[in-house]
């Protein structure tokens, strides 16, 4: 008997040991085959620009295909729970907002995956830069200009988003809670719409993406008096942050990469190499610019992961605050 227990803890040591030298052989080969990096927005997005940009230069850089896939619905967590079931072997990353990863879990009650147990957040790759935009012929040229005028207003101060949930929204929450105003949230099917009504005068205030909103800042029909930030951004190097003026606000609308939990570490190590590689390279950065996204990466990837944690508990304060509805 001890013999034949014997003979098996051997065998199974064998497996184990074989199986880690499989483990150390596969990568030692990373990558051996294609990438995959899922986008959880339809194609022509900002987060699908910054997608296309990348799996470019980062196909070049590895040596093998980086093949983008569309994978829109169910509020962009789609995308999130197909990668969170994904082999953990770098072979599939999310390339996403806030919204499945720092906001989901403040909304969604029953959520078909779980952030901290599912993802590895790998690090942020560029911001979507977010300005608080008013209609010009309200007068105001600042944000103090418009607490002011706030508080002088009878009833409440509409304030459009592209929907209840997104980052937009959540952003003109917590102005709301920190400045003290009467905002009133008004819900829009995309940020082009709440826009338009801004600059007709139905709405007061948003808290838009620049890139949808450039058009009608270059016309003058709507006036960009802040960025939504904690620091000022390189493309608008003039336009101060609301918390300049707001202390404690700083909202990022960011796009980062995320990876199946328990994705090996060199191999982590590795992406996030290559990816700080190809956003530190000059032409990529001039395409994400023209279309209002600059790059940031973060320093490494503890700091992301210490920033993904502490965001999801100050979306998780906004939402009982403002008392959203959840699903």
């Amino acid at each position: 008997m001890f013999r034949k227990n014997r003979r098996t803890l051997l065998l199974g040591s064998l497996a184990m040991l074989l199986s880690r030298n499989d483990a150390f052989a596969q990568q030692a080969k990373y990558p051996s085959r294609p990438l995959r990096i899922m986008v959880p927005f339809p194609a022509g997005g900002a987060v699908d620009t910054i997608a296309r940009v990348l799996s470019d230069k980062l196909s070049r850089q590895i040596g093998q295909p980086v093949i983008v896939e569309n994978r829109p619905g169910a509020g962009s967590r789609l995308a999130a729970e197909a990668v969170a079931k994904s082999a953990a072997d770098g072979y599939t990353i999310l390339l996403s907002t806030a919204a499945p990863i720092t906001i989901a879990p403040a909304l969604v009650k029953d959520m078909r995956y779980n952030v901290a147990a599912d993802l590895m957040p790998l690090t942020q790759v560029a911001e979507i830069v977010n300005v608080m935009v008013v209609n010009p012929e309200a007068g105001i040229n600042s944000v103090k200009d418009f607490i002011e005028w706030g508080r002088k207003k009878k009833g409440s101060i509409r304030f459009g988003s592209s929907g209840a949930g997104s980052t937009d929204h959540l952003a003109g929450e917590l102005f709301r809670k920190l400045s003290g105003l009467n905002l009133e949230h008004v819900a829009y099917k995309g940020g082009g719409p709440a826009l338009i009504d801004l600059a007709r005068g139905d709405i007061e205030v948003s808290f838009a993406t620049y890139a949808v909103a450039l058009p009608l800042i270059k016309s003058k029909r709507i006036k960009v008096i802040a960025v939504t930030t904690s620091e000022r951004q390189a493309l608008l190097p003039s336009v101060p942050t609301i918390g300049e003026t707001v202390s404690g606000f700083g909202v990022s609308n960011w796009a980062g990469a995320t990876l199946p939990k328990g994705t090996p570490e060199p191999i982590a190590d590795r992406l996030f190499a290559e990816i700080r590689k190809a956003t530190a390279e000059s032409d990529l950065r001039t395409l994400l610019n023209a279309a209002g996204i600059d790059v940031n990466n973060s320093r490494s990837i503890a700091e992301f992961q210490t920033f993904v944690v502490e965001e999801t508990k100050l979306w998780k304060r906004v939402v009982v605050d403002a008392n959203i509805e959840m699903e």
